[in-house]
């Protein structure tokens, strides 16, 4: 299976909290701005990017706890400029407004 065949099946089969967040995202509904879902870059899957804005944004479960390999897929989404923000899936759940609002502040244009 190629990286696009499983973007593509990640984009099929989101999680309870993807789903949460990318219906705030989606359609320009967040702030104007374009999102996009389990997108490739280099050697990962993203599961949302705001290429505008260099954000990436991760949605983690149980299994991403201290994960050192999140912290190199950081460092290398980071050496390619973008800056990463990660949200717990619970968080994404039950805390969406205040998950949205540090959105915000990373995509609000520096003042």
């Amino acid at each position: 299976m190629t990286l696009l065949d499983n973007a593509k099946r990640l984009r099929r089969d989101m999680t309870d909290a993807e789903q949460r967040l990318w219906y705030y995202l989606r359609g320009h509904r967040f702030l104007g701005l374009k999102f996009k879902r389990q997108k490739p870059i280099g050697p990962y899957i993203v599961d949302f990017i705001c290429m505008e804005r260099w954000l990436v944004i991760e949605l983690d479960g149980g299994q991403h706890q201290q994960s050192e390999a999140d912290k190199i897929r950081d460092r290398y989404l980071a050496s390619r400029g973008y800056r990463v923000l990660r949200f717990w899936n619970h968080e994404a759940l039950l805390e969406t407004e205040a998950v949205l609002e540090r959105i915000h502040q990373a995509v609000r244009p520096a003042e």
